[in-house]
């Protein structure tokens, strides 16, 4: 990760796989917006006299330009944080989702389908439901047929033309949602 990643464990001792586990999902998040110039990530236990079982608490703070955007975990809210890995996942998860808002308001709410990216479908897979999109830059991005908008992953054909909404998947860029038809696209 090349943002300044701060990662603090309070009133626990440190433990590096739930280290890793942030430095993992904090990359994802800088992956999807490569302007984020700092994240700090607090994971804590109450005090002693505060503990009810094993709940934890999670904070994150991501710094983008002008704006922070703080997402915070807390037992009473949400039931599984006796799971320190379901708690860092909940959080990021969350963290991204505002890191998406944001990025979509920072650009002026812009939802307009000719401002998403354009290209054509060059793998399809029909039997296990998933394809390939050649991007207009030349890259290939996954996609799955719940991706495909209005059920028309069956009528998909190789060279149909795309707009998409790409994101970081676990092995790389997918498409999230696909719209059929267009021109100019990746040709």
């Amino acid at each position: 990760m090349e943002l300044p990643l701060q990662i603090t464990f309070r009133n626990l001792p440190h433990s590096p796989a739930i280290e890793a586990a942030i430095r993992e999902r904090a990359s994802r998040l800088e992956r999807f917006y490569g302007h984020i110039t700092r994240c700090r990530v607090v994971v804590e236990a109450p005090h002693q006299h505060h503990r009810r079982g094993n709940a934890f608490h999670v904070r994150i703070e991501v710094t983008v330009p002008g704006d922070e955007i703080v997402v915070r975990r807390d037992p009473p809210q949400h039931q599984d944080h006796d799971d320190m890995n379901v708690l860092v996942r909940d959080a990021f998860d969350a963290a991204r989702r505002q890191l998406e808002d944001w990025v979509r308001r920072s650009r002026g709410g812009k939802a307009s389908h000719e401002e998403l990216p354009r290209g054509k479908v060059t793998k399809l897979f029909p039997d296990v439901g998933y394809g390939f999109l050649e991007t207009t830059d030349g890259r290939e991005v996954y996609f799955h047929e719940n991706s495909v908008l209005g059920g028309r992953f069956e009528s998909l054909e190789v060279g149909d033309h795309v707009r998409f909404f790409e994101e970081l998947g676990e092995k790389g860029p997918q498409a999230s949602t696909v719209h059929v038809g267009g021109s100019g696209a990746a040709g």
